[in-house]
């Protein structure tokens, strides 16, 4: 498949940052929990307690700042952490002249693919556009305009320094929160076998692979609320592009039924030009 790149801050976005940017947007170890555990381990297990919960609904924001512009994407969908496969509607920000909104895209995440449909730019309605994740600068973390909820919990995996922050309630839950950095190299090292490559490509390709989080987990040891600070370089503008992405977790256990695109769905034309 010959598809056109667009780089902003130097990682490759294949989707739905392009898609606005087209438009005219210039793209471009702290104490005890409160429970006596050590932050870092409890937050080295917060991917198995998602695990364990088996599924969950997901809301998702995604923050990006650059040359004095800012545009935020959301997402909303569901997440199956046994399968490791999720399906987002992700709603793009009117273009700067104000035009209505886009169409949303749908997002299939799964080990080692993102797969978008509603992509434009040619691409058929009924087609869906395949990315391999470990050729992507960011790993997904950013070029889907949402970070995979499960690779989301996987980079806690990586966590060298975690404080407790304090009690405090998500959506009505009451959960604590944690602060911390996390090192995306340690995180892929230990990550399971459908996030490894993708977060390793991370690791080489943000401008730095320390990621700043803050995270909220339940009683029960799962995600309610996680935030992370990405940055990565400006190839084109010599600068820093500042990425937060957030993604809320809640209806834990609702049913999930998704199936992967056929070969015979994949577009395999070329996309268009902006």
């Amino acid at each position: 498949m010959a598809e056109r790149q667009h780089r902003v801050g130097g990682a490759i976005v294949a989707g739905v940052v392009v898609l606005w940017g087209s438009s005219g947007c210039v793209g471009g170890g702290g104490g005890g929990d409160g429970r006596g555990g050590d932050p870092v381990v409890v937050l080295h297990a917060a991917a198995q307690r998602l695990v364990e919960a088996g599924s969950s609904k997901a809301s998702t924001s995604m923050e990006m700042a650059t040359g004095g512009t800012r545009v935020t994407i959301r997402g909303e969908g569901v997440y199956d952490y046994r399968r490791q496969i999720g399906q987002l509607k992700v709603l793009l920000p009117q273009d700067p002249a104000g035009q209505s909104e886009h169409r949303p895209i749908t997002e299939l995440l799964a080990p080692g693919a993102l797969f978008m449909k509603n992509r434009g730019a040619g691409v058929p309605a009924d087609k869906w556009v395949r990315v391999d994740t470990a050729t992507l600068s960011d790993g997904n973390l950013v070029t889907g305009g949402a970070t995979d909820p499960f690779a989301a919990a996987e980079l806690l995996r990586g966590a060298r320094t975690a404080a407790y922050v304090g009690k405090t309630d998500v959506a009505g839950i009451a959960v604590r929160h944690y602060r911390g950095t996390a090192d995306l190299a340690v995180a892929a090292r230990d990550a399971t076998d459908g996030n490894k490559a993708s977060l390793g490509a991370a690791a080489k390709g943000f401008a730095t692979a320390h990621v700043p989080f803050d995270v909220y987990l339940d009683d029960d040891g799962r995600i309610r609320k996680i935030r992370h600070r990405f940055s990565f370089v400006n190839g084109q503008q010599k600068g820093t592009v500042a990425v937060a992405s957030t993604t809320l977790l809640f209806d834990f256990g609702v049913a999930v039924d998704l199936r992967l695109p056929n070969g015979d769905d994949i577009y395999a034309g070329k996309i268009e030009e902006g």
